[in-house]
């Protein structure tokens, strides 16, 4: 019975992910300059030409994952987009500053001048992410020394002195452990030490750090996942400290329970399941109308953000790849009873039968509130990340229940 059901979630789940690769294909290449357009109505036509540095570092990343890893995207038009993309932010994604390139721009136009620099390291990291990936397929070696290159700015704006970011540290305002820098960099070293024993050596210790940092998120006596807490792992006061971001947990689970499973660390893989997956589920989970809330206040007060009680896509994804992964691990049904849980909600209210690929913002109830299928925070990632690794994930489920 259970393989039948894996069965169904795997057709299911190939199907939502040739249609999303094909949606972006046919919608997002700019063949006059490069890259791609981020923003996409529901139709997949252009409506904004602003092309967001982060959002492209993503498309490259995901096409060259496609194009090494699975067979039928062993295709020539999307390795020649990865191809593409990158010439783009090789050339434009840099801002010069007075000792040479310095930090990547958030935005830029269609022709590749600097609209916005964000202080934030999430372009950088993308950028990472998108030229180690591509040099994986390309085998070209400078392109992955660009890569490294950066990433190691990275941890010296994150670890030593974050001044270039240009976000000046005011005394109203301490410097806070958030969740998402932790969680990148970590994200980031297993993307650029796979099947590299050297540089596996090189980030080993910072693997360390960014795990000791995430489990700093634990507090409330292990009871909550704090989204924000102090560099040495305390409380924070106010709206900031009470903080939760239920998807943003859960996709911390599993990092970590990747990273445990690489490292045979039994402690920690319970760790990330118990605390970084069951506790922000039960929590983040609306009883009344489904879906996970997006933020949550620990203390039950509102939050602040206006968002906080909408349904977005990327928190159901993390969702789907957490739970999948734990259940693999495990085998316990109730991971995978939680997997179906998510996985009928996310596919009964975000995906579009008639265009293709998912919406991305709905009401608490369930409704379609934004209609686009890219904007400024939503490209292509999560939605076909989240279905490449449940379809390899399912693969490998089935492959075990076979033999």
């Amino acid at each position: 019975m259970t393989a039948g059901l894996l069965e169904q979630y795997r057709e299911r789940i190939r199907t939502e992910l040739d249609r999303v690769v094909d949606f972006w294909l046919k919608y997002s290449h700019d063949k006059e300059h490069g890259g791609f357009f981020n923003c996409l109505a529901k139709d997949g036509k252009v409506y904004d030409e602003l092309k967001y540095v982060w959002l492209q570092g993503r498309q490259i990343w995901m096409y060259s994952r496609l194009y090494r890893t699975v067979e039928r995207f062993h295709r020539p038009e999307i390795l020649e987009a990865a191809k593409s993309g990158a010439a783009f932010l090789q050339k434009f994604a840099r801002v010069q500053a007075s000792g040479g390139p310095g930090k990547c721009a958030f935005c830029l136009t269609r022709d590749g001048r600097t609209v916005k620099v964000q202080r934030t390291i999430f372009s950088e990291c993308f950028y990472v992410m998108a030229m180690d990936e591509l040099s994986r397929v390309t085998h070209n070696k400078e392109m992955q020394a660009d890569a490294e290159s950066l990433m190691d700015r990275l941890i010296f704006w994150v670890q030593t002195d974050s001044s270039d970011l240009g976000r000046p540290q005011l005394p109203g305002d301490p410097p806070i452990n958030s969740m998402a820098v932790p969680m990148m960099l970590l994200c980031l070293v297993d993307q650029l030490t796979e099947g590299r024993t050297d540089v596996a050596e090189k980030y080993k210790d910072l693997s360390g750090w960014c795990v000791e940092r995430i489990l700093q998120h634990i507090q409330r006596d292990g009871k909550a996942i704090l989204e924000n807490v102090t560099l040495n792992g305390k409380e924070l006061p106010g709206c900031q400290g009470r903080l939760q971001n239920p998807g943003h947990a859960l996709e911390a689970g599993w990092f970590l329970l990747q990273y445990a499973m690489k490292k045979g660390d039994v402690q920690l893989q319970k760790t990330a399941v118990d605390k970084f997956m069951e506790i922000p589920f039960h929590t983040g989970w609306d009883k009344q109308h489904g879906g996970l809330f997006y933020f949550l206040d620990v203390d039950g007060h509102c939050p602040t953000q206006l968002e906080w009680n909408m349904k977005l896509w990327w928190p159901h994804c993390e969702a789907l790849i957490a739970y999948l992964m734990a259940f693999g691990h495990s085998r316990e049904p109730v991971l995978l009873e939680r997997f179906k849980q998510i996985y009928d909600y996310t596919f009964t209210h975000f995906s579009d039968e008639e265009h293709g690929e998912w919406f991305g913002y709905l009401s608490r109830q369930g409704e379609v509130v934004l209609d686009f299928k890219g904007g400024p925070f939503k490209g292509f990632f999560h939605v076909p990340r989240c279905l490449y690794m449940c379809e390899k994930l399912l693969d490998a489920l089935l492959e075990s229940q076979d033999s």
